[in-house]
Formats: structure tokens, C-alpha cells, sequence
């Protein structure tokens, strides 16, 4: 059994900045995530991506923002528990909660904060009969390291901003030759981006194919080979070493959904007007996973619910004792040894 203070559930950037602004409080904190590293979406989705509205910061990329979060609380020592997803939630019989995770990994404390963005993400998948025999072999849903992508032949389906906005990026960054499929003759992505494609398109420098859509796979051990098919029912087979079906991905609250919270929208309902706390007692939602009158998904939105709700974390725990609150700049960072 893990016994903690404050049980994060999610490891993104809101979950991190929870345990700095628990620190501060003496409070300690352990996070569990289902991913196998800290970071959530800037670490699995687009960790190369740029970020522009962190106070302080004109440009940062998401996996950088990660970095200097898991920096910034390293002096308050937080335990992670990660790859294993929290599935039930139960008090004990001295009223505090108790976490297990799908691998049957314990926690305990008086107050969980859940801080699980939008929920887990499962990508929009297309119908091919083998397309499991290819994941991870050629077939990926999302971009984690460009590089790897280098000097290669790189196919992207998707008519939405995720697949022009990486076609765009191999098309330009790399001299990797890239075919962009789309089922449709408009694009739901920026009108920019969009005249950018048609523009390099024109430049042969990405390989723009309209109504059209890939139906099969082939390849030994590997993807080498996809079949397209076009809107005059004609057969196109492709050479390739990298197909990203970019179809978007479809968030789910998971097994949350299933522990007696209010949930409206596939989101977490609290009280944004005192402590961001559900209805029931001891359990907080902060980020993206919750909602309230005038919401606002950012991280910086986030970051200010996690510190409201630590406030009231600590006078749950602690109720006999005052606390004062201290600036940073007067105070300093004082870790645990």
C-alpha cells in the first residue's frame, strides 16, 4: 500500500504543478498515470509541438514545458506510479481512499485530486481487416519523435489540421518524400495550411491525393506497401515505410466515469467557486477532466484550479492547523529532505 497525502490521478502538466503547489504546503503527493511517462498529452500526443500562452514563455514545446515541471518539483520528492491506469476508487474504514490500478497497485489518502486531462485518448481507426498486424511496424497514430521519420516515405491519411500540419512540417523539415490522402475534396484544417498543401502539392513536394482513401497493407514483418483507392474506383499501390492514419483521437473518461461522480459531457462537475471540488467529498477535479460555468481547457487555466485546490486540500488534512500564505519570493522553495 502507497500512502500519500494528495493521490494525483494523471501525470500531465496539471497533475505536475499540483504536487509544487502541495510542496509549498508540506503536502506530499504520488501520481499515478496510464502512460508510461510523465507528461500526458505534451509528452505522448505532440511533445514537439509549440505552446504560446505559458506565462513567461513567447514560445515552448510542450515536451520542454514537461522537463521543467518534473525539474521544478523535483525537490518535493513525488512518487509515480505509471503504465498502470487507476480503475477503483473505495474509502477505508478509517474514511481515507483507497486507488487501485488495473495492475492491482494500492494507494491510500485523505484527498484525491483527479487531474486527468480529457481522459484516455483512443485513436479514430480505420476499418482494415490486418491493421493490427501493422501498428508499431509502420502504422502509427500519432507523431512522438519526427525523427525517426527522417529520410523515409512517409504516407499521412486525414483531412483535418493534425494531418496537414505534419505533412507540412516532413514536406519542409525533411527530404523525406510525403503523399497526403484525404477521402474528400475540402479539408476541415486551417484555410492557411490547407493553400500551403496545394501550393507544395503544385511544387511536387508533397504528393496530394483527393477522394481517395487506403484500404489495404502489405508487408513482411514491416508496412512496405498500402492500396488506395480513388473515387473512379481505381486500385493505387504505394511504397511506403510509414502510414499515420491522422483520423483524430477520441478521448474517454475510462473506468473514472464509473466511481459516482457527476459527469456532464464526458467531463467532471465541481464547485469553481470555492475549491474545484466534486460531489463527493475529498475528491477534486482539476483541468481539462472537469467543468463548471464559463470553463476554459488550457493549461494555464489548469495550473490556476491546482493551486486553489491544494488550499483546500491542506485544510481538509490538517483542519486544526491555520495556514498563512507565503510568497515564493519571500519564502523560497523549502523541499523535503
Amino acid at each position: 500500500m502507497i500512502k500519500t497525502d494528495i493521490i494525483i490521478i494523471g501525470a500531465g502538466p496539471v497533475g505536475l504543478f499540483t504536487v509544487f503547489e502541495a510542496g509549498l504546503l508540506k503536502l506530499k503527493c504520488h501520481l499515478i498515470d496510464s502512460l508510461a511517462e510523465p507528461g500526458g498529452q505534451c509528452s505522448e500526443i505532440y511533445p514537439k509541438k509549440p505552446i504560446y500562452d505559458i506565462p513567461g514563455h513567447p514560445s515552448i514545446l510542450a515536451g520542454d514545458l514537461v522537463k521543467n515541471l518534473m525539474e521544478q518539483i523535483k525537490p518535493f520528492k513525488p512518487g509515480f506510479t505509471l503504465g498502470e491506469a487507476a480503475s477503483k476508487i473505495e474509502k477505508s474504514e478509517d474514511n481515507q481512499f483507497v486507488v487501485t490500478t488495473k495492475l492491482g497497485t494500492k494507494h491510500m489518502a485523505p484527498v484525491v485530486a483527479i487531474a486527468g486531462g480529457l481522459g484516455v485518448f483512443i485513436p479514430r481507426k480505420p476499418p482494415i481487416t490486418n491493421l493490427l498486424d501493422y501498428e508499431n511496424k509502420g502504422v502509427a497514430y500519432i507523431v512522438k519523435d519526427p525523427e525517426i521519420y527522417r529520410n523515409k516515405k512517409i504516407v499521412i491519411s486525414g483531412g483535418g489540421d493534425s494531418a496537414l500540419d505534419w505533412a507540412l512540417f516532413f514536406a519542409n523539415n525533411f527530404s523525406s518524400k510525403v503523399t497526403l490522402i484525404h477521402r474528400s475534396q475540402s479539408f476541415r484544417a486551417h484555410l492557411d495550411s490547407v493553400q500551403q498543401a496545394m501550393n507544395m502539392a503544385e511544387k511536387e513536394k508533397i504528393n496530394l491525393m483527393l477522394d481517395s482513401e487506403v484500404i489495404g497493407l502489405d508487408g513482411y514483418n514491416k508496412l512496405e506497401k498500402i492500396t488506395v483507392k480513388n473515387k473512379s474506383h481505381e486500385e493505387i499501390v504505394i511504397e511506403t515505410d510509414y502510414w499515420l492514419p491522422l483520423f483524430g483521437l477520441t478521448p474517454k473518461l475510462g473506468p473514472i466515469a464509473n466511481w459516482g461522480l457527476e459527469i456532464e459531457k464526458n467531463a467532471i462537475v465541481v464547485n469553481n467557486a470555492t475549491d474545484y471540488s466534486t460531489n463527493i467529498d475529498g475528491i477534486y477535479a482539476i483541468g481539462d477532466v472537469n467543468t463548471y460555468p464559463g470553463k476554459l481547457k488550457l493549461i494555464l487555466c489548469g495550473f490556476h484550479e491546482a493551486t486553489i485546490m491544494t488550499q483546500a486540500a491542506f485544510k481538509k488534512i490538517h483542519p486544526n492547523k491555520k495556514n498563512v500564505l507565503k510568497y515564493t519570493t519571500v519564502s523560497g522553495v523549502n523541499g523535503f529532505d
